[in-house]
């Protein structure tokens, strides 16, 4: 089952219609045919709409929907991923996997060691590029939303961000007590929005930990092996989507939470 984003705007009652580069892709690429069965998101509300391919015009493909299926495929917390810049693409793969294992925003952060400066030129070419990763993630892993890589924050424009989410993760390798991060991550609850923050190649320098901690966050290891940056991310991420998934019916929706 082939799935494409739309805007809320393009679903209207029965009919659906989709624009832009899949038009191309759905007539050319797949070679797809009228009566064929899609699923479309509007990125917003969780929902998956299916809907039968009905006509293909110049620059559009029209569509009937046939039903909506709502299947709690999202994580019930929002997860924030502030990712310290890495160097050459690995924030690119940073981006894809984080998205794959349900991250709700990625967030880049110029912290100190990094080594990656972009000015605002290169930042402009990098978000577009780093958006298109986030949105080709959603479709190949069937998200209902588009994970948004936020334009890049200093480390202090970060902190201050995530200081009113629910959980905040500081990974640290001078951090220890396994038990702590344990306890910190089984606490999760749906609806909470969790920060977790992910030091570059050279990792946080201790006035970054020290301002991290008088904004309430909690240095914690990931155990006793030192992690790349782009595979601490992945770590956490993973315990969290553990920790969330599950059978019950408060897993089932995407959470509300405030921020």
């Amino acid at each position: 089952m082939y799935q494409f984003f739309v805007e809320p705007g393009q679903i209207q009652g029965k009919r659906v219609t989709i624009t832009g580069s899949d038009v191309n892709h759905i007539k050319n690429v797949l070679r797809m045919r009228i009566g064929e069965e899609i699923a479309v998101s509007n990125g917003m509300d969780g929902l998956e709409y299916r809907c039968g391919i009905e006509e293909f015009l110049e620059d559009e493909v029209v569509c009937t929907l046939r039903f909506v299926k709502e299947d709690g495929l999202e994580l019930p917390s929002r997860i924030y991923l502030f990712q310290a810049l890495p160097k050459g693409d690995k924030m690119e793969l940073v981006i894809q996997k984080a998205v794959e294992l349900g991250a709700f925003a990625v967030i880049p952060v110029a912290a100190k060691r990094c080594v990656v400066k972009l000015d605002a030129k290169k930042e402009k070419n990098k978000l577009a590029r780093w958006q298109g990763i986030s949105e080709a993630a959603a479709k190949q892993s069937k998200r209902r939303i588009i994970p948004e890589v936020m334009p890049v924050m200093s480390m202090g424009e970060a902190l201050r961000f995530a200081s009113e989410m629910d959980v905040k993760l500081f990974p640290y390798e001078l951090a220890e007590g396994m038990g702590k991060t344990k306890e910190l991550i089984g606490k999760i609850r749906p609806g909470q929005s969790v920060a977790v923050f992910i030091g570059p190649e050279g990792g946080f320098e201790d006035g970054e930990v020290e301002e991290a901690s008088a904004c309430g966050f909690v240095p914690v290891t990931l155990g006793r092996r030192i992690l790349r940056t782009e595979t601490a991310g992945f770590t956490v991420l993973s315990w969290i989507m553990y920790q969330l998934e599950g059978d019950g019916p408060e897993s089932s929706q995407l959470g509300q939470p405030g921020i």
